[in-house]
């Protein structure tokens, strides 16, 4: 068992962190999460400020739970008005992770259109299926599976993970990644712009697939993903900064077409600035605790 003195000027909440909708392949039981990140399960709980895990380096869990990042100086930037510095308040300690860039694209390209329960089971479905088993603590565990395992599944066993017409889009993807004509990892060193426009490149890679997987893998802090509940926030404290048609226009659709959600995304990174990316987790994940909608993970 390892043992992390967290400092109290970094405030740190592995609670809020691994709850608030970035990673899908984390559960929680009794007061220990467990996970399985880079191909190795491993259980991490905190206690105040003592962070205990086992099977995994401390290094590993810094840079994983973004440690490294200096919050309080994030938070006091993108504090700019007052409904953002009353979920700052809410929820300090809320870190952006550092997920594998693999495994983070193929669980967006999932995720389009479906509510978290579904999207943690058709990942789930999909390592039992295709990755590697582990066991730890008395628990079996699957990685999550390389894209040449995917690129060489048939469109038929990507579908019985009840992907539905995302099956075609991973296959394609996980191609493109297997053959080398599509390097991931490269785009940790690429600028934002440059990053995304590779990334939308990509089948089933929409905007809001792209902003997520630079957000939470590739260490693109600025990047500002919008979704339902986003563009909600929106409509309800930032609508001063938007012509009256547009925000009228946008309230009765209930989905954004790429030009207005690219109006949105635009928005947040200019208004918080180059941590937009903490901004939009802050108040998502505070929006969804005042609704009373969070999702048991």
């Amino acid at each position: 068992m390892e043992k992390m003195v967290l400092q109290p000027s970094q405030p740190f909440n592995l609670d809020s962190t691994l709850c608030c909708g970035q990673a899908f392949r984390w559960e929680k039981i009794g007061e220990w999460w467990y996970g399985v990140v880079a191909d190795q399960p491993f259980k991490v709980r905190q206690n105040g400020n003592i962070l205990e895990f086992e099977n995994i380096s401390t290094s590993f869990v810094e840079k994983y739970f973004g440690l490294k990042d200096d919050l309080p100086l994030i938070l006091k930037q993108i504090a700019k008005d007052k409904h953002m510095e009353e979920a700052v308040n809410a929820l300090k300690g809320l870190r952006i992770l550092r997920q594998n860039p693999w495994e983070c694209l193929i669980s967006y390209i999932c995720a389009t259109y479906k509510n978290i329960p579904a999207i943690k089971r058709m990942l789930f479905n999909l390592s039992r299926k295709f990755g590697e088993e582990a066991v730890f603590d008395n628990r079996v565990f699957y990685t999550f599976p390389e894209p040449q395992k995917l690129a060489k599944a048939s469109l038929q066993e990507l579908a019985s993970c009840g992907l539905g017409y995302r099956a075609k889009y991973v296959a394609e993807t996980a191609k493109k990644v297997a053959s080398g004509e599509f390097d991931i990892e490269e785009l940790y060193t690429k600028p934002f712009e440059e990053a995304r426009k590779k990334l939308l490149a990509l089948p089933g890679v929409g905007p809001k697939v792209a902003d997520c997987v630079l957000l939470f893998s590739l260490e693109k802090l600025e990047a500002f993903p919008v979704d339902v509940w986003m563009k909600r926030i929106i409509i309800k404290h930032y609508a001063i900064h938007f012509e009256g048609e547009f925000v009228r226009r946008i309230s009765n659709k209930k989905s954004l077409t790429i030009a207005d959600y690219e109006k949105l995304s635009f928005f947040g990174r200019g208004y918080f600035g180059k941590f937009a990316g903490y901004a939009q987790e802050y108040l998502f994940h505070f929006e969804r605790l005042n609704a009373g909608k969070l999702q048991p993970k």
